[in-house]
């Protein structure tokens, strides 16, 4: 009797231990990462930005039957002061992100709406926008200027840094479909003055390969100098020189 005792204790623990492995492992399983909601037709894109408590900016994209042109949507909810306003235009291209800034420091926030179209390049296209009391005010974002297009394939990388606005691209060299990145970037920053933008290039421009292989010309130095004025003097009296005696010589001719 006392060794089916044992034998039945032993026999519990082992159905006690072979339970609590299979909760261990049903612990221990991988947990699928929820995947990323389907927006409901006609909608293709959504970001909400919190600028401040009360202060939410929801961002949509919207349209039927094409992927690259549709229309934005920006929802002001000013909860404190139960004020609701909708901003809407036509957008081209998809929608890559949406930031926030106050590029001017007047307390007024800045959205900007960044979309990437594609014909020979993927060009970008900024929609922006200044709000105040509840109204919004747009903005003209820059086209590139004819230097700052040069060896623009697209591919723009967008972001906020220090309160402004910075935009790099990769620089190509050579035409169309064979041109081939130079390894150099170009660098611009947009900033805000009187609801007008201001763009100043941060990257040394360097789209010309063949200006870094080539050897600098000498500089001249101050005894470079100092010899080719005075080389230039002498050259100055000797023709002096020679004018007087030619003077003198007609002279003799004419008495």
């Amino acid at each position: 009797m006392t060794a089916r005792f044992y034998l039945f204790l032993l026999t519990g623990s082992l159905l006690i231990a072979a339970g609590c492995t299979n909760e261990e492992q049903k612990a221990a399983a991988p947990i699928v990462p929820a995947k990323k909601p389907d927006y409901v037709a006609p909608f293709r894109y959504h970001k909400l930005i919190e600028v401040s408590p009360g202060q939410d900016y929801d961002i949509l994209t919207w349209g039927r039957g094409s992927a690259t042109t549709g229309s934005f949507l920006i929802l002001h909810s000013d909860s404190s002061g139960k004020k609701f306003t909708t901003t809407t235009g036509d957008i081209d291209g998809t929608i890559v992100d949406v930031y926030n800034s106050d590029m001017d420091l007047d307390g007024n926030p800045e959205i900007l709406i960044q979309a990437r179209g594609t014909d020979t390049t993927n060009y970008a296209n900024i929609y922006a926008f200044e709000f105040s009391n509840s109204k919004a005010n747009k903005l003209d974002f820059p086209k590139l200027t004819k230097s700052q297009r040069k060896g623009y394939k697209g591919s723009d990388n967008f972001y906020i840094k220090e309160g402004k606005f910075i935009r790099e691209f990769p620089i190509y060299d050579g035409p169309g479909k064979d041109a081939k990145t130079t390894g150099a970037k170009r660098v611009l920053e947009y900033g805000l003055r009187n609801n007008d933008f201001t763009v100043k290039q941060l990257s040394k421009d360097s789209t010309d390969n063949k200006s870094n292989n080539t050897t600098p010309a000498a500089t001249k130095t101050n005894s470079d100098l100092k010899k080719n004025n005075s080389s230039k003097t002498e050259k100055k009296s000797s023709k002096k020189k020679t004018t007087e005696k030619s003077g003198k010589k007609k002279k003799k001719h004419r008495s």
